[in-house]
């Protein structure tokens, strides 16, 4: 369980739980002390009165005028009992007891103690006694009291307690609830700028959330901000190096063109090729800063906003009044992909497009689980050799096959990252190349993550 919410609510819940049960056995425990302090001091009050009540007359055996004791110790089993212990040995029970005794033990003098004890038809009995002396006859005084009418209302508390208990726990539970989901419902702001953030929306996250993880919010912003001006001077000293290559370049071909190298014609034509190769590469960067843009890091690539952009970069790039590039993208194509890997997947594979099409360019994007990017053109195409040689992993596209070279080999590079799979062939509608790259990827809490794959799209 990795949901903070349902560990403090199954925590906040497993802690009510646990102090109801506690607050029940305590109330229970304090109502039955409280009872039996009730029967005890009512005992101890009807001690005292057979007490003075009691008589002794010379020889005659002491005895208790009928008229001075409470008459609950006359009726039989009536759950009121006495016992008065001499020290001979000898006993007088009260007739509450009709056939039946009650164990007492003398007791020292002075001493008094109280028990728990059977009595006549299973009744539970407390027992309070204590020793007297009285007119020179010292004697133990026991009288007891059945404890069932107590338990009946103990448990009938006991009962209406847990249901009451039940009660409140179930509000208690429901306002926590409620009081959780208030606190945490803080941080779907959080959440929302997270998913801005990703759609490129925002450049840093929201500091007016709680003081807990403030901290946290705050250090993402100083990454997010350190990470887009390390970017950003990334590009920028890409691109002024690009620029800054180009002038000595151009110098460099006027050279080559000039009469010097007249009488070196291996030499002149080994200098341009690899000439040519440094302005190719000069190109590709000046190319790729003009893609890319100012994107915030993280980006996802939405294709819908980003290819009008993209197609009339390339537009300009390459300046034919007879180019005619044409785009689509599916209704349930989702943003996918880091924007500056799709900018560049797209932008190689439309600008190898463009420059060997005739007049026309089609891109078509399609899929949600799995995304379908097809680029084709109405060019001269390849030849099946060629194309088995395009589609090998591992091999470098502009080592392989002239033309179709750099700008493949980075899409190739870019696919082979993801994990994903890419195909060459002839196109069947415009008679040109046709690439197809399958970017397989999967729904996890919220966001599109791309999951590799056994090998290239078949």
């Amino acid at each position: 369980m990795n949901s903070l919410q349902r560990r403090l609510q199954l925590g906040l819940t497993l802690s009510l739980m646990l102090l109801m049960a506690l607050l029940w056995w305590g109330g229970s425990l304090a109502v039955r002390k409280l009872g039996e302090d009730l029967i005890g001091s009512r005992l101890e009050h009807d001690a005292e009165s057979l007490l003075a009540a009691l008589e002794f007359g010379g020889a005659a055996p002491a005895r208790i005028p009928g008229k001075q004791v409470n008459p609950i110790y006359n009726r039989p089993f009536s759950g009121h009992y006495f016992v008065i212990r001499f020290a001979d040995g000898s006993a007088e029970y009260s007739r509450s007891l009709w056939d039946q005794t009650l164990d007492v033990r003398p007791l020292q003098p002075g001493g008094g103690a109280h028990w728990y004890a059977a009595g006549p038809s299973g009744q539970k009995l407390l027992v309070w006694a204590r020793h007297y002396r009285k007119q020179g006859h010292a004697f133990t005084l026991a009288v007891a009291e059945d404890l069932t009418p107590l338990e009946r209302h103990l448990s009938l508390f006991q009962w209406t307690f847990a249901g009451i208990a039940l009660a409140v726990l179930f509000v208690l539970l429901l306002v926590q609830q409620r009081v959780i989901h208030g606190s945490f419902r803080r941080l779907e702001s959080v959440r929302a700028d997270i998913r801005r953030l990703e759609r490129g929306e925002t450049g840093t996250l929201s500091e007016d959330v709680p003081d807990e993880i403030l901290p946290l919010v705050r250090e993402l912003n100083r990454l997010l901000e350190l990470l887009a001006r390390r970017l950003e001077r990334s590009r920028n000293a890409l691109g002024n190096l690009a620029h800054a290559l180009k002038g000595p370049l151009n110098l460099l071909v006027q050279y080559l063109d000039g009469e010097e190298l007249e009488s070196h014609p291996e030499l002149r034509a080994r200098t341009r090729t690899q000439t040519e190769r440094i302005r190719q590469l000069v190109e590709r960067e000046l190319k790729r800063a003009r893609l890319a843009g100012g994107g915030s890091p993280g980006r996802r690539f939405d294709a819908r906003q980003e290819l009008p952009d993209l197609v009339e970069v390339l537009r300009q790039v390459h300046r034919r009044d007879r180019l005619d590039i044409r785009w689509d993208v599916a209704d349930e194509t989702p943003a996918f992909g880091d924007r500056e890997d799709m900018l560049e997947l797209l932008g190689n594979l439309l600008d190898n497009a463009c420059k060997w099409a005739d007049a026309r360019v089609r891109c078509r994007i399609s899929g949600a689980d799995t995304i379908r990017i097809t680029v084709e053109d109405d060019g001269p195409g390849r030849t099946e050799q060629e194309m088995n040689q395009l589609a090998r992993r591992g091999v470098r596209l502009d080592e392989t096959v002239e033309g179709h070279g750099l700008g493949l080999a980075i899409a190739k590079d870019i696919v082979k990252l993801y994990n994903g799979g890419i195909r060459f062939d002839r196109s069947g509608d415009l008679g040109g190349l046709r690439v197809s790259v399958e970017l397989r990827q999967t729904l996890e809490h919220g966001a599109l993550l791309f999951a590799p794959e056994a090998g290239p799209a078949k």
